[in-house]
């Protein structure tokens, strides 16, 4: 324990004992080593984290300040000494506050944010919707919130910024192609970029896909991979190693849960099943993990049977799974979707769970002070051990050539030394070359896209009109036709109109000759009847 926390740690113990009343049903024993241990609930009534004395044991924080609402899926960072809170689910509504806790008073407060539009960007499109199964990242003292389940889900994968100095949303530009919307996904930290993998898309389609983010230049890539991936599924929990590896544990299906551990080389982008001993860990999905130098700490979760009580670590250079802890009861370390961040005070590591689902929403705050250490190794990084199918073995070059270093006199280490620094650098600027050389082509390839959904713009566009002037010569050419046939029914009736005028000609010829036989207009009747007489 520190010196601060000692001397704080015997101060408030005095001062209870002598000013202050304790309740009956609470006991605190002091043990030789000055461990305090409450026996009924381990409650930590005094201010700091620090307070806590035991090792590897969960205790819940008597926090003050108004209690965020209870939830989980939620999303939790740490950026200088504060915890930042954001998102999450309680009874099916999606929420959309920040809530900051501060280590140092160990009190909550609500943040107002804001919206920070770019130039040319609306309000609108800042706008951060209430959601839930997505992740938040740290950067740079500002915070990254990637995917999640909204109530009207959109078409791509977003990346939003927080910063906490100006309590500001602001959405990044990125290039390439975005992956589809999501959630219950995992994005892991590997070096400069960030790596995102499966989760469940829009109509509960389950994912295995794995697309990378190049924080540099802000473009999206989705690589092709050997070996066999890990099966669809979401609300599995990934770690990085060693800036190269990415391990891949647990989660669930729409039918089952899974216990299985992965790796993927993201130097040579192959998938392997990695062999690993001690304890065999519990099917799982909605845990929570964090890294802590070698080891990969996992809390929480549960499966289709019960809830997962053990807190586990994997140690990721010997590949041993052990358990630290096991906590029974309804708390944030054993409920499913819970967050868990790591926070460094006066020298000691700290574990901290919030939230979760476990028969009930919970808004408590749980801290384990954790007695394992950064493993430091002359030697550099352990080798990782991989399964007979896979076709290579992830051992890290650095180690090889320091054996090589410690087998040879003094004079040939320092020159491999220096051959290797001249090497390094030369790779670095090599790589830095290449990076430089891929973002312009990246942007020459943006641009070409985009003259040629120009191009092919302007082509539909010609297109309708063409079927424009077709439509209307078809209706061109069925009025001539018409018209023709009317002209044809003219002549015709032309012809008929003659014939009938030739008949009405011939006809009053004959009337003519007619009347010149009887002269004077005289009747046959009349005629006939003058014979008579």
């Amino acid at each position: 324990m520190p010196y601060p926390c000692f001397f704080l740690l015997l101060i408030s113990l005095e001062y209870k004992r002598t000013n202050a009343s304790k309740p009956e049903d609470c006991e605190v024993v002091v043990t030789e080593n000055v461990k305090m241990v409450d026996i009924q609930d381990k409650e930590v009534t005094m201010e700091g984290i620090c307070s806590i004395a035991t090792y590897d044991e969960w205790t819940p924080l008597s926090v003050s300040g108004q209690p965020p609402k209870p939830r989980y899926k939620h999303g939790a960072a740490v950026v200088q000494e504060k915890m930042y809170v954001f998102g999450g689910n309680h009874n099916g509504r999606y929420l959309g506050d920040i809530q900051v806790l501060d280590f140092k008073s160990l009190s909550w407060s609500k943040l107002e944010a804001e919206i920070q539009p770019g130039p040319s960007e609306p309000a609108e499109a800042v706008l951060v919707a209430p959601c839930a199964g997505h992740s938040l990242v740290p950067s740079e003292n500002k915070i990254l919130s990637l995917a999640g389940h909204t109530r009207e889900p959109t078409e791509s994968l977003s990346v939003k910024e927080f910063d906490p100095q100006t309590c500001a949303w602001s959405t990044l530009r990125t290039y390439g192609r975005s992956p589809s919307s999501r959630g219950g996904q995992s994005v892991t930290r590997i070096g400069n970029t960030l790596v995102v993998f499966g989760g469940e898309g829009d109509g509960r389609s389950l994912l295995n896909d794995l697309h990378i983010l190049d924080l540099e230049t802000m473009t999206w890539d989705e690589f092709e991979s050997t070996g066999t991936p890990p099966s669809r599924r979401s609300e599995h929990a990934a770690a990085c190693y060693a800036d190269r590896y990415l391990f891949i544990f647990g989660g669930g299906s729409h039918s089952t849960c899974f216990s299985d551990l992965h790796l993927l080389d993201v130097e040579t982008m192959e998938w392997s099943r990695p062999e690993h001993h001690g304890i065999t860990p519990e099917p799982r999905a909605g845990h929570a993990g964090v890294t802590f130098g070698d080891y990969w700490f996992i809390t929480g979760g549960g499966n289709s049977k019960k809830g997962v009580p053990e807190t586990l670590v994997l140690n990721m250079s010997t590949m041993e799974w052990s358990v630290v802890t096991s906590l029974e009861g309804r708390a944030p370390p054993t409920s499913e979707g819970s967050s868990l961040v790591l926070h460094t005070i006066n020298g000691e590591d700290f574990l901290l769970s919030f939230g979760g689902y476990s028969g009930r929403y919970s808004n408590e705050v749980y801290a384990l002070k954790t007695s394992f250490r950064p493993s430091v190794s002359s030697n550099g990084m352990a080798p990782l051990s991989t399964d007979a199918n896979s076709s290579r073995g992830p051992i890290f070059e650095i180690e090889e050539l320091q054996d090589k270093k410690n087998n040879k006199g003094g004079d040939t280490s320092k020159t491999l030394v220096q051959a290797v620094k001249h090497e390094r650098n030369q790779l670095e600027e090599k790589l830095e070359r290449e990076k430089i050389q891929s973002f312009h082509l990246k942007t020459e390839l943006a641009d070409v896209e985009n003259k040629n959904v120009e191009l092919t713009q302007e082509i539909n566009s010609v297109r309708d009109q063409l079927l424009d002037e077709a439509a209307r010569a078809s209706k061109l050419e069925n009025e001539v036709s018409e018209i023709q046939q009317r002209l044809q029914k003219m002549v015709a009736l032309e012809k008929e109109f003659e014939l009938l005028r030739g008949e009405r000609d011939g006809a009053g010829d004959k009337s003519a000759s007619g009347s010149n036989k009887r002269p004077g207009g005289v009747g046959f009747r009349r005629w006939y009847g003058d014979d008579e007489h």
